[in-house]
């Protein structure tokens, strides 16, 4: 992938919705008021653009413009813009990330977007766009920031965000979309049809640290997640499955004598927190929970604050809305207040 150093006129947005979302450029873009084809005529002019590099074929032999079998994820590029973006989505949703190498968020919400592509099978496509070396579809969308996220489909954009969202809320845009433009754009209902239309790679770094953790490397498997958290501070698999290897180690670390010493000496903190992982691991959450939250009634300081944040981390093993840890948290709030 192309990553040009120059940077452009744009600040990268730091938080969740940046303000350049709805400008009135992007605005009129979504009402239809862009003409995409637009770049069609710039791109094949020879004087005011070269002519893109001949572009490989996709893992399954598709020519590139193909969009039932073609890849998830596409660098695009002024002069294949019209093929790859505009006519592509009259078939199927194209998803258009505005992104630069000096842009922060961008690292973040890109690696997200390439996932969820890939795990789509085919019923959307990514098309990368480095703004530094493609200027003008910035332009053409009047975006005032990156990363930007345009959805087009049927030749016209549809809906658009700017920053770095959380999964679960970029994963409830696209599903809107594609339940909003499935009966439009029959490459949707073929992907779903063939089951995803394409078989999804395992994440590598995923299946490195569910390894280390099958074969009890805890220390392996936390630092495996951690560094994908490095990239992806919002993936929730990996949140999720950190939180879950740092109990289980702790749960194995405790002795089986464990709720016993914390049974025979309540003053001695250690002992509770290691007492309570033994309880959840043992399928007693409710009874971990309330020694816990025993801990932090009779606790100060450092001690009462050390209780809490390790019940707090019990909790994140459950669904929040499992009524144990909604009456848990409802206790917690009554013990320190």
């Amino acid at each position: 992938m192309k990553r040009s150093g120059m940077r452009a006129r744009m600040e990268p947005v730091t938080h969740p919705r940046g303000s350049a979302s709805k400008t009135a450029a992007l605005s009129a873009a979504l009402s239809g008021a862009v003409d995409l084809s637009a770049l069609k005529a710039r791109a094949e002019a020879p004087q005011k653009q070269p002519p893109a590099p001949p572009r490989a074929p996709s893992a399954d032999g598709a020519a590139p413009g193909a969009p039932a079998t073609a890849g998830a994820v596409i660098d695009v590029t002024e002069a294949t813009f019209q093929a790859d973006v505009v006519e592509r989505s009259l078939q199927q949703l194209v998803v258009v990330d505005l992104w630069a190498e000096w842009c922060g968020p961008c690292k973040q919400l890109s690696p997200v977007l390439e996932r969820l592509a890939a795990e789509s099978g085919g019923a959307w496509v990514l098309a990368k766009v480095d703004v530094d070396a493609n200027p003008r579809i910035a332009q053409l969308f009047g975006a005032q920031s990156i990363p930007t996220v345009i959805a087009i489909g049927g030749g016209q954009p549809v809906d658009a965000f700017s920053g770095a969202l959380p999964e679960p809320e970029i994963r409830k845009w696209l599903g809107s979309l594609l339940d909003a433009l499935r009966d439009r754009l029959p490459g949707i209902k073929a992907a779903e049809q063939n089951g995803g239309g394409v078989e999804v790679p395992e994440d590598p770094r995923f299946t490195e640290a569910e390894e280390a953790f099958e074969r009890g490397d805890f220390a392996a498997a936390q630092s495996a997640y951690e560094r994908i958290l490095d990239v992806e501070p919002a993936n929730e698999e990996a949140k999720t499955a950190l939180a879950q290897v740092k109990f289980t180690a702790r749960a194995e670390a405790a002795g089986p004598d464990a709720i016993a010493k914390a049974d025979a000496d309540p003053a001695d903190l250690d002992a509770q927190l290691a007492a309570a992982d033994l309880e959840v691991a043992g399928q007693q959450p409710e009874a971990g929970f309330a020694r816990l939250i025993a801990a932090v009634r009779r606790t100060a300081g450092d001690d009462r604050n050390k209780a809490r944040e390790h019940l707090v981390a019990l909790f994140e093993l459950f669904d929040p809305a499992d009524e144990r840890v909604m009456k848990a948290r409802r206790d917690l709030a009554s013990a320190l207040y």
